[in-house]
């Protein structure tokens, strides 16, 4: 005989938090994976900013930055990131900068 468990909630807590934990890991997938695109765009541009040497380059990575720490500090205050791993993040994109 195969039983057939159903993970469906019993109470109405557990279906509450069932909504909860779907609400936050819609929050969390794009905090992180906003992110994660963002980080590409700017090793993407940074690359273009290395070959051209070119002022308005330049300006683009910074805008792109800015908006990487925006998303990362956003996703810190809501326990997406902890803040030591954003710190880690943020610290190390600025030496890439610096690099070049």
């Amino acid at each position: 005989i195969i039983k057939i468990f159903n993970n469906m909630a019993n109470t109405k807590s557990a279906k509450k938090r069932i909504d909860i934990n779907k609400r936050n890991r819609l929050r969390n997938k794009y905090y992180k994976t906003s992110v994660r695109t963002l980080i590409k765009l700017l090793f993407k541009n940074l690359e273009l900013y290395k070959i051209s040497k070119n002022l308005e380059d330049k300006k683009k990575v910074h805008e792109i930055l800015s908006l990487v720490y925006s998303m990362m500090d956003k996703g810190t205050k809501k326990s997406i990131f902890h803040k030591n791993m954003a710190a880690r993040k943020k610290s190390k994109l600025v030496s890439y900068l610096k690099k070049v």
